[in-house]
Protein backbone atom coordinates (compact mmCIF):
# COMPACT_ATOMS: atom_id res chain seq x y z
CA UNK A 1 0.00 0.00 0.00
CA UNK A 2 1.53 3.55 -0.79
CA UNK A 3 3.03 5.20 2.25
CA UNK A 4 1.56 8.13 3.88
CA UNK A 5 3.82 10.96 3.64
CA UNK A 6 3.61 14.44 5.44
CA UNK A 7 4.61 17.14 3.18
CA UNK A 8 6.44 20.59 4.47
CA UNK A 9 4.20 23.24 5.26
CA UNK A 10 4.49 26.97 4.03
CA UNK A 11 6.27 28.10 1.02
CA UNK A 12 10.13 26.47 2.20
CA UNK A 13 8.37 23.39 0.01
CA UNK A 14 11.43 23.02 -1.96
CA UNK A 15 11.99 21.21 -5.19
CA UNK A 16 13.16 18.48 -4.03
CA UNK A 17 12.10 18.15 -0.80
CA UNK A 18 8.44 17.69 -2.98
CA UNK A 19 10.21 15.21 -5.39
CA UNK A 20 11.14 13.40 -2.45
CA UNK A 21 8.21 13.46 -0.79
CA UNK A 22 6.42 12.14 -3.73
CA UNK A 23 8.75 9.74 -4.80
CA UNK A 24 8.71 8.38 -1.13
CA UNK A 25 4.64 8.09 -1.33
CA UNK A 26 4.77 5.51 -4.15
CA UNK A 27 4.78 1.63 -2.93
CA UNK A 28 5.83 -0.07 -6.24
CA UNK A 29 9.27 -0.19 -6.45
CA UNK A 30 9.14 -0.01 -9.95
CA UNK A 31 7.08 2.62 -10.22
CA UNK A 32 9.67 4.74 -7.81
CA UNK A 33 12.20 3.35 -10.19
CA UNK A 34 10.27 4.72 -13.63
CA UNK A 35 9.32 8.17 -11.92
CA UNK A 36 12.17 8.65 -10.36
CA UNK A 37 14.28 9.23 -13.68
CA UNK A 38 11.44 11.85 -14.93
CA UNK A 39 11.30 13.79 -11.72
CA UNK A 40 14.54 13.77 -10.42
CA UNK A 41 16.19 15.05 -13.56
CA UNK A 42 13.18 17.49 -13.77
CA UNK A 43 13.44 18.78 -10.23
CA UNK A 44 17.78 19.13 -10.91
CA UNK A 45 17.09 21.17 -14.09
CA UNK A 46 14.35 23.39 -12.11
CA UNK A 47 16.62 24.04 -9.05
CA UNK A 48 16.72 21.68 -5.99
CA UNK A 49 16.68 24.46 -3.41
CA UNK A 50 14.55 26.78 -4.75
CA UNK A 51 10.83 27.16 -3.87
CA UNK A 52 8.23 24.80 -5.84
CA UNK A 53 6.09 27.71 -5.71
CA UNK A 54 8.23 29.92 -7.56
CA UNK A 55 8.16 27.28 -10.66
CA UNK A 56 6.34 28.99 -13.50
CA UNK A 57 4.39 26.25 -15.85
CA UNK A 58 6.28 27.16 -18.99
CA UNK A 59 9.30 26.38 -16.86
CA UNK A 60 8.31 22.96 -16.50
CA UNK A 61 7.59 22.59 -20.23
CA UNK A 62 10.80 23.90 -21.52
CA UNK A 63 12.35 21.48 -19.09
CA UNK A 64 10.77 18.48 -20.64
CA UNK A 65 11.41 19.69 -23.83
CA UNK A 66 15.43 20.12 -23.28
CA UNK A 67 15.30 16.69 -21.55
CA UNK A 68 13.26 14.74 -23.67
CA UNK A 69 12.62 16.82 -26.42
CA UNK A 70 14.14 14.40 -28.77
CA UNK A 71 13.81 10.95 -26.93
CA UNK A 72 11.35 8.39 -28.31
CA UNK A 73 7.74 8.92 -28.32
CA UNK A 74 7.95 6.67 -25.61
CA UNK A 75 10.43 7.54 -23.13
CA UNK A 76 8.55 11.36 -23.71
CA UNK A 77 5.08 10.15 -22.37
CA UNK A 78 7.14 8.70 -19.79
CA UNK A 79 9.03 11.14 -18.17
CA UNK A 80 6.06 13.68 -18.94
CA UNK A 81 3.31 11.17 -17.09
CA UNK A 82 5.91 11.49 -14.04
CA UNK A 83 6.61 14.66 -13.62
CA UNK A 84 2.94 15.63 -14.15
CA UNK A 85 1.79 12.52 -11.63
CA UNK A 86 4.38 14.57 -8.91
CA UNK A 87 3.35 17.85 -9.24
CA UNK A 88 -0.57 17.16 -9.44
CA UNK A 89 -0.23 15.44 -6.21
CA UNK A 90 1.39 18.40 -4.75
CA UNK A 91 -1.17 20.41 -5.35
CA UNK A 92 -3.89 17.94 -4.65
CA UNK A 93 -2.36 18.38 -0.86
CA UNK A 94 -2.74 22.14 -0.82
CA UNK A 95 0.44 23.25 -2.06
CA UNK A 96 1.32 25.68 -4.47
CA UNK A 97 2.89 23.98 -7.62
CA UNK A 98 3.56 24.51 -11.25
CA UNK A 99 1.25 22.01 -14.08
CA UNK A 100 2.61 20.42 -16.81
CA UNK A 101 1.72 23.67 -19.55
CA UNK A 102 -0.60 22.88 -22.07
CA UNK A 103 1.49 22.94 -25.45
CA UNK A 104 3.47 20.42 -23.90
CA UNK A 105 1.12 17.18 -25.21
CA UNK A 106 1.49 13.71 -25.02
CA UNK A 107 2.53 12.16 -28.18
CA UNK A 108 0.46 9.35 -29.98
CA UNK A 109 2.38 6.35 -29.57
CA UNK A 110 3.61 5.64 -34.02
CA UNK A 111 2.75 2.09 -35.65
CA UNK A 112 5.59 -0.25 -34.66
CA UNK A 113 8.19 -0.54 -37.43
CA UNK A 114 8.27 -4.88 -36.68
CA UNK A 115 7.34 -6.14 -39.81
CA UNK A 116 4.60 -9.49 -40.03
CA UNK A 117 6.30 -12.47 -42.64
CA UNK A 118 4.05 -14.59 -44.70
CA UNK A 119 2.99 -17.59 -43.34
CA UNK A 120 4.41 -19.31 -46.43
CA UNK A 121 7.73 -17.92 -45.25
CA UNK A 122 7.26 -19.26 -41.76
CA UNK A 123 6.73 -22.58 -43.18
CA UNK A 124 9.11 -22.84 -45.46
CA UNK A 125 11.50 -21.30 -42.55
CA UNK A 126 10.52 -24.19 -39.89
CA UNK A 127 10.80 -26.81 -42.35
CA UNK A 128 14.42 -26.42 -43.36
CA UNK A 129 16.40 -29.37 -42.40
CA UNK A 130 19.29 -27.43 -41.24
CA UNK A 131 16.91 -26.47 -38.45
CA UNK A 132 17.16 -28.13 -35.00
CA UNK A 133 14.56 -29.54 -33.00
CA UNK A 134 14.51 -26.95 -30.45
CA UNK A 135 14.52 -23.79 -32.85
CA UNK A 136 11.55 -25.79 -34.66
CA UNK A 137 9.52 -26.19 -31.67
CA UNK A 138 10.30 -22.69 -30.45
CA UNK A 139 9.22 -21.11 -33.41
CA UNK A 140 6.30 -22.64 -34.08
CA UNK A 141 5.29 -21.84 -30.53
CA UNK A 142 5.89 -18.48 -30.71
CA UNK A 143 3.82 -18.18 -33.55
CA UNK A 144 1.09 -20.49 -32.64
CA UNK A 145 0.65 -18.74 -28.63
CA UNK A 146 1.17 -15.40 -30.38
CA UNK A 147 2.63 -15.02 -26.92
CA UNK A 148 5.47 -12.78 -26.35
CA UNK A 149 9.14 -14.68 -26.34
CA UNK A 150 9.97 -13.94 -22.76
CA UNK A 151 7.04 -15.74 -21.72
CA UNK A 152 7.39 -19.20 -24.10
CA UNK A 153 11.28 -19.20 -22.74
CA UNK A 154 10.69 -19.01 -18.98
CA UNK A 155 7.88 -22.23 -19.43
CA UNK A 156 8.93 -25.03 -17.22
CA UNK A 157 7.59 -28.54 -18.00
CA UNK A 158 5.02 -28.02 -15.42
CA UNK A 159 3.63 -25.76 -17.06
CA UNK A 160 2.43 -27.03 -20.11
CA UNK A 161 -1.05 -29.19 -20.22
CA UNK A 162 0.12 -31.08 -23.57
CA UNK A 163 -3.29 -33.31 -23.67
CA UNK A 164 -5.31 -29.55 -23.57
CA UNK A 165 -2.56 -27.76 -26.01
CA UNK A 166 -2.04 -24.80 -23.37
CA UNK A 167 0.48 -23.27 -20.66
CA UNK A 168 -0.01 -20.77 -17.95
CA UNK A 169 2.72 -18.11 -17.97
CA UNK A 170 3.66 -15.37 -16.08
CA UNK A 171 2.86 -12.11 -18.38
CA UNK A 172 4.45 -9.16 -18.99
CA UNK A 173 3.79 -6.67 -15.84
CA UNK A 174 2.35 -9.58 -13.79
CA UNK A 175 0.44 -8.83 -10.37
CA UNK A 176 1.16 -10.35 -7.95
CA UNK A 177 -1.30 -11.90 -6.09
CA UNK A 178 -2.55 -10.15 -2.72
CA UNK A 179 -4.30 -11.63 0.72
CA UNK A 180 -6.87 -9.88 2.52
CA UNK A 181 -4.97 -7.72 4.19
CA UNK A 182 -2.90 -6.38 1.19
CA UNK A 183 0.33 -8.36 1.79
CA UNK A 184 1.96 -8.91 -1.33
CA UNK A 185 2.70 -12.74 -1.84
CA UNK A 186 5.83 -14.56 -4.17
CA UNK A 187 3.05 -16.06 -6.67
CA UNK A 188 1.85 -13.84 -9.56
CA UNK A 189 -1.24 -13.95 -11.72
CA UNK A 190 -0.76 -16.23 -14.57
CA UNK A 191 -2.38 -15.88 -18.06
CA UNK A 192 -2.98 -19.03 -20.41
CA UNK A 193 -1.26 -19.14 -23.90
CA UNK A 194 -2.54 -21.95 -26.23
CA UNK A 195 -0.92 -24.16 -29.43
CA UNK A 196 -2.51 -26.09 -32.16
CA UNK A 197 -1.05 -28.83 -33.87
CA UNK A 198 2.32 -27.67 -34.88
CA UNK A 199 3.37 -27.24 -31.75
CA UNK A 200 1.75 -30.63 -30.07
CA UNK A 201 3.92 -32.99 -33.13
CA UNK A 202 6.82 -31.30 -32.21
CA UNK A 203 7.24 -30.88 -28.43
CA UNK A 204 6.75 -34.31 -27.13
CA UNK A 205 9.77 -35.12 -29.47
CA UNK A 206 11.70 -31.83 -27.70
CA UNK A 207 11.14 -33.47 -23.91
CA UNK A 208 12.24 -37.07 -25.00
CA UNK A 209 10.77 -38.01 -21.74
CA UNK A 210 12.18 -35.00 -19.41
CA UNK A 211 9.03 -34.05 -16.76
CA UNK A 212 11.06 -31.10 -15.03
CA UNK A 213 12.75 -28.15 -15.55
CA UNK A 214 12.96 -25.65 -18.73
CA UNK A 215 11.40 -26.30 -21.71
CA UNK A 216 14.33 -24.53 -24.24
CA UNK A 217 17.49 -25.29 -22.84
CA UNK A 218 21.39 -25.18 -24.24
CA UNK A 219 23.07 -27.84 -26.09
CA UNK A 220 25.92 -27.50 -23.16
CA UNK A 221 25.87 -27.33 -19.46
CA UNK A 222 26.86 -24.00 -18.08
CA UNK A 223 30.42 -23.06 -17.18
CA UNK A 224 31.71 -23.80 -13.37
CA UNK A 225 31.92 -19.62 -13.02
CA UNK A 226 28.75 -19.12 -13.88
CA UNK A 227 26.01 -18.93 -11.70
CA UNK A 228 22.38 -19.84 -12.77
CA UNK A 229 19.47 -20.22 -10.94
CA UNK A 230 18.70 -23.60 -10.20
CA UNK A 231 15.06 -23.17 -11.40
CA UNK A 232 16.62 -22.65 -15.16
CA UNK A 233 18.31 -25.54 -15.19
CA UNK A 234 17.09 -29.01 -15.92
CA UNK A 235 17.42 -31.12 -12.68
CA UNK A 236 17.55 -34.36 -15.38
CA UNK A 237 20.10 -32.92 -17.72
CA UNK A 238 21.99 -29.96 -16.05
CA UNK A 239 21.63 -28.06 -18.93
CA UNK A 240 20.86 -24.11 -18.55
CA UNK A 241 17.27 -22.41 -19.38
CA UNK A 242 17.68 -21.12 -23.50
CA UNK A 243 17.99 -17.31 -22.74
CA UNK A 244 16.69 -14.90 -24.74
CA UNK A 245 19.70 -13.30 -26.37
CA UNK A 246 20.82 -16.97 -27.66
CA UNK A 247 17.08 -17.39 -29.21
CA UNK A 248 17.11 -14.45 -30.46
CA UNK A 249 20.96 -14.99 -32.31
CA UNK A 250 19.62 -18.42 -33.32
CA UNK A 251 17.27 -16.80 -35.25
CA UNK A 252 19.40 -14.52 -36.74
CA UNK A 253 21.55 -16.89 -37.57
CA UNK A 254 19.19 -18.43 -39.57
CA UNK A 255 17.44 -15.29 -41.33
CA UNK A 256 20.46 -12.71 -41.96
CA UNK A 257 20.61 -12.76 -45.24
CA UNK A 258 22.91 -9.29 -45.42
CA UNK A 259 25.02 -10.29 -42.04
CA UNK A 260 24.85 -10.66 -38.56
CA UNK A 261 21.84 -8.78 -37.37
CA UNK A 262 20.09 -8.32 -40.47
CA UNK A 263 17.68 -10.99 -39.98
CA UNK A 264 14.45 -11.71 -38.06
CA UNK A 265 13.68 -10.68 -34.58
CA UNK A 266 11.63 -12.87 -32.09
CA UNK A 267 9.03 -10.39 -31.69
CA UNK A 268 7.80 -10.87 -35.43
CA UNK A 269 6.60 -14.20 -33.94
CA UNK A 270 3.90 -12.37 -32.26
CA UNK A 271 3.48 -9.44 -34.94
CA UNK A 272 2.96 -12.40 -37.65
CA UNK A 273 0.42 -14.79 -35.98
CA UNK A 274 -2.21 -11.21 -34.68
CA UNK A 275 -1.82 -10.46 -38.44
CA UNK A 276 -2.38 -13.91 -40.15
CA UNK A 277 -5.72 -14.13 -37.54
CA UNK A 278 -7.06 -11.09 -38.51
CA UNK A 279 -6.78 -11.43 -42.25
CA UNK A 280 -8.75 -14.90 -42.05
CA UNK A 281 -11.35 -12.54 -40.11
CA UNK A 282 -10.86 -12.57 -36.30
CA UNK A 283 -12.67 -10.26 -34.33
CA UNK A 284 -10.76 -7.27 -32.19
CA UNK A 285 -12.32 -9.05 -29.13
CA UNK A 286 -10.96 -12.21 -30.08
CA UNK A 287 -7.51 -11.11 -31.52
CA UNK A 288 -7.72 -9.26 -27.61
CA UNK A 289 -8.17 -12.63 -25.85
CA UNK A 290 -5.44 -14.03 -28.10
CA UNK A 291 -2.56 -11.35 -27.70
CA UNK A 292 -4.14 -10.77 -23.27
CA UNK A 293 -3.58 -6.94 -25.13
CA UNK A 294 -5.90 -4.76 -22.60
CA UNK A 295 -6.51 -1.97 -24.96
CA UNK A 296 -7.38 -2.16 -28.59
CA UNK A 297 -5.14 0.44 -29.86
CA UNK A 298 -2.05 -1.71 -28.94
CA UNK A 299 -3.53 -5.01 -30.69
CA UNK A 300 -4.22 -2.34 -33.99
CA UNK A 301 -0.07 -2.12 -34.00
CA UNK A 302 -0.22 -5.49 -34.28
CA UNK A 303 -2.08 -5.72 -37.11
CA UNK A 304 -0.45 -5.28 -40.67
CA UNK A 305 -2.42 -6.64 -43.58
CA UNK A 306 -0.20 -7.99 -46.42
CA UNK A 307 -0.92 -6.28 -50.07
CA UNK A 308 -2.98 -9.39 -51.24
CA UNK A 309 -5.14 -9.61 -47.89
CA UNK A 310 -6.31 -5.57 -48.55
CA UNK A 311 -7.04 -7.21 -52.33
CA UNK A 312 -9.27 -9.53 -51.40
CA UNK A 313 -10.94 -7.51 -48.90
CA UNK A 314 -11.42 -4.93 -51.75
CA UNK A 315 -12.63 -7.39 -54.00
CA UNK A 316 -15.99 -7.35 -51.36
CA UNK A 317 -16.92 -3.81 -53.35
CA UNK A 318 -17.38 -5.17 -56.69
CA UNK A 319 -20.65 -4.73 -58.49
CA UNK A 320 -23.00 -7.32 -57.40
CA UNK A 321 -23.23 -8.50 -61.19
CA UNK A 322 -19.61 -9.27 -61.90
CA UNK A 323 -18.59 -12.15 -60.60
CA UNK A 324 -14.58 -12.83 -60.29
Amino acid sequence: MPTVVQLPTGRMLTVRSAADAFLDSLGNPNTVRNYGIGVGKTAARLGEARPLATVADDEIGEVLELLWGNSAVNTWNARRAAVLSWLTWCRERGHDAPAVPAWTKRLAVPDSQTPARSKTAIDRLIARREVHLREKALWRMLYETAARAEEILSLNIENLELAGRRAQVKAKGARAKTRRRGQAREDFVLETVYWDAGTARLLPRLLKGRSRGPVFVTHRRPGPGKAVSARDVCPETGLARLSYGQARALLDEHTAVRGPGTGWDLHEWRHSALTHLGEQGASLLMLMAKSRHKKPENVRRYFKPSPEAIAEVTSLLAPGDIKR
